[in-house]
């Protein structure tokens, strides 16, 4: 059978499984790979009890992650979109089931960030990979491919830190439970990309691509940068929460328990989950501009609660601000993605990303450095005030573009009149 054309771009016709089947066994395959991101949080602690390592070198063993992550984005990001998606997502369970191994023998510090890398450049190269499929294969009808590209993060990291945070209380060996069980995923997990369609056209440029870039199409750049604060702000906070979250229960508020840990974790990053899955019938400016605002008064609330040594508003503001989170990034995701092209998706997506994992792992790191010199308390009230006033720098960047958008409508339906 010859493969049909697309312009200059061949797609051959897959007799592999339904797409609706293969778009949920998409998203289940980011939200796994997600999970098991997030599952070194919870055990942050358990690994520096037992190997006698500070807060500066968790800090570091956190951010180590992000930055092979973010080097993966910036060299493979846009590859599926000229080599397919099927051979990246392959390659990036592999280097999963790799990651999980080291995990498994890890003995010290060196180890963990050895394991760390090998999962940051998969969850790089899968991430856009991923999400890009979830683009491709959405129905026209029904594009649920933004709400799952905002709302993977949350559900995933969510999952992943409880799970291994009951592990941690309740079986001996934590550690081997949950990374054993999570290399025999990810080996079935790259077996099963075999039974998924390639839902890419090839286009010319691999090896190009290859080179470390940020790929934002000219159409999508004004969006792009009135989204940029908002997703600054939203993964800041999302990275302090998970790396130094836990410790900032128990050093703060004397919360020594793992799981009650865990659950702060839960309360922001599933709360996000839910901000996303309610907010995906509104409107992208909506559902952005009220995410920033809920988000403000969330992290207000965080900030009051570390002078005040409240525990209750300690959680009411992580979950606040992790509907926040929810809601205003599906409406980022939901604004810059409009109308891109589909040889473009891969590229955009890690680009988002790229600016995500950035905030996500900088500002953590020199937090955990600062923390261990002035110490955890004024170290997060400060880092609460700067998301605080980044979330409000998007809200005065969307209403203006709003503004110019309805004057610029208006100047157009006036002409006509006017000739």
């Amino acid at each position: 059978m010859r493969p049909r054309r697309e312009g200059l771009r061949a797609v051959v016709p897959s007799r592999r499984v339904p797409r609706p089947v293969a778009f949920w066994a998409a998203a289940v395959l980011l939200v796994l790979v997600l999970a098991a991101s997030g599952v070194p949080s919870p055990l942050y602690r358990v690994y520096q009890e037992q190997f006698g390592f500070s807060a500066g070198v968790l800090a570091t063993v956190f951010g180590i992650y992000a930055i092979a992550l973010l080097a993966a984005l910036l060299v493979v990001g846009a590859l599926s979109d000229h080599v397919g998606r099927r051979p990246v997502i392959a390659a990036g369970m592999l280097l999963q089931v790799a990651a999980m191994v080291l995990f498994l023998l890890a003995d010290g510090a060196g180890w963990l960030m050895a394991a760390r890398v090998v999962q940051g450049l998969s969850v790089g190269a899968l991430t856009g990979t991923l999400g890009a499929m979830l683009l491709d294969l959405q129905r026209r009808d029904r594009p649920l491919g933004p709400l799952l590209n905002a709302a993977s993060p949350t559900v995933g990291l969510s999952l992943g830190a409880v799970g291994a945070g009951v592990l941690v209380e309740f079986v001996a060996r934590p550690t081997v439970w949950v990374f054993g069980a999570l290399t025999a995923a990810f080996a079935l997990a790259a077996a099963a990309v075999l039974v998924l369609p390639e839902t890419s056209p090839r286009l010319p440029g691999a090896l190009a691509s290859l080179r470390p870039q940020v790929h934002v199409p000219s159409t999508q750049r004004g969006p792009f940068l009135v989204a940029l604060p908002a997703v600054v702000a939203m993964w800041s906070l999302g990275g302090l929460y998970l790396s130094l979250g836990p410790s900032l229960a128990a050093d703060v508020f004397g919360i020594e328990d793992h799981l009650v840990g865990s659950l702060l974790i839960l309360a922001m990053q599933g709360m996000g989950a839910v901000g996303s899955v309610t907010m995906w019938r509104v409107p992208a400016y909506t559902s952005m501009l009220s995410g920033c605002l809920v988000f403000a008064v969330g992290v207000t609330g965080t900030v009051a609660s570390l002078l005040t040594g409240s525990v209750l508003l300690f959680f009411v503001g992580a979950v606040l601000s992790g509907f926040g989170f929810g809601s205003a990034f599906l409406g980022a995701m939901g604004t810059v993605t409009r109308g891109v092209a589909p040889g473009e998706r891969a590229g955009l997506l890690s680009s988002i990303f790229v600016v995500g994992y950035l905030a996500f792992s900088l500002p953590a790191i020199a937090a955990g450095l600062v923390a261990g010199e002035v110490g955890l308390r004024p170290t997060a009230e400060v880092y609460g005030v700067v998301v605080i006033v980044l979330a409000l720098v998007a809200v005065v960047g969307l209403l203006r573009r709003r503004r110019t958008e309805r004057v610029s409508a208006a100047v157009e339906q006036a002409e006509p009149v006017a000739a």
